[in-house]
């Protein structure tokens, strides 16, 4: 779904210095979805400070506060979600939306609990981002799925509640659900390919 322009995107020109222009930082550990999903935001008038990780964002929005936040679920071997409270607590303002390629309802709520202004399940397109950054609560009208979940869908929902009971620990969510870690992996790695 496309949306307008949000009002805080501002059309790049001259006149407009890095000082006048928000900052967002973006966070991800794949090099080329970062860097292209960079260039649209500097597109569109942002000042875009890029991280791999966790320690990398930090440290960036610690020197230069960003005003919004684009963070992904998983970032090599951190968690995300983990990086939502440090931000917040840097600015109880930034408009923090995390993006994940392993979308499940667990991780989107506590995405949301831990701070996110909002959770897009990967391909987001810039103006989606845009559009949560605006959100400021929930949409009553969001229709029901036509059908209940699917045995599939419910087992990825139940690997991922382990996975964050286990702050994203792979061998303790495996010894958790009584597996081995090896078919945790192949099972996660077989539902991110839906």
């Amino acid at each position: 779904m496309r949306t307008s322009r949000p009002s805080f995107c501002l059309p790049m020109s001259s006149a407009n210095s890095p000082a006048d222009r928000p900052r967002l930082l973006l966070v991800d550990d794949n090099d080329t979805f970062r860097r292209t999903l960079g260039n649209a935001f500097a597109r569109r008038g942002f000042v875009v400070d890029q991280a791999v990780d966790g320690a990398e964002a930090l440290a960036l929005a610690t020197g230069h506060p960003p005003a919004y936040a684009v963070v992904d679920l998983r970032l090599g071997g951190d968690f995300g979600l983990a990086l939502i409270p440090s931000l917040r607590d840097l600015s109880e303002d930034m408009r923090i939306v995390m993006l994940t390629g392993y979308a499940s309802i667990a991780t989107a709520v506590e995405a949301i609990r831990c701070g996110a202004t909002h959770y897009l399940a990967k391909p987001a397109e810039v103006d989606e981002i845009l559009a949560a950054f605006e959100l400021t609560g929930g949409d009553s009208r969001t229709p029901l799925p036509p059908s209940p979940m699917s045995l599939a869908q419910l087992e990825w929902e139940h690997l991922q509640r382990a996975l964050l009971d286990h702050d994203g620990n792979i061998s303790a969510a495996a010894r958790a659900l009584r597996l081995h870690r090896r078919s945790l992996q192949r099972k996660l790695l077989k539902h991110a390919r839906w």
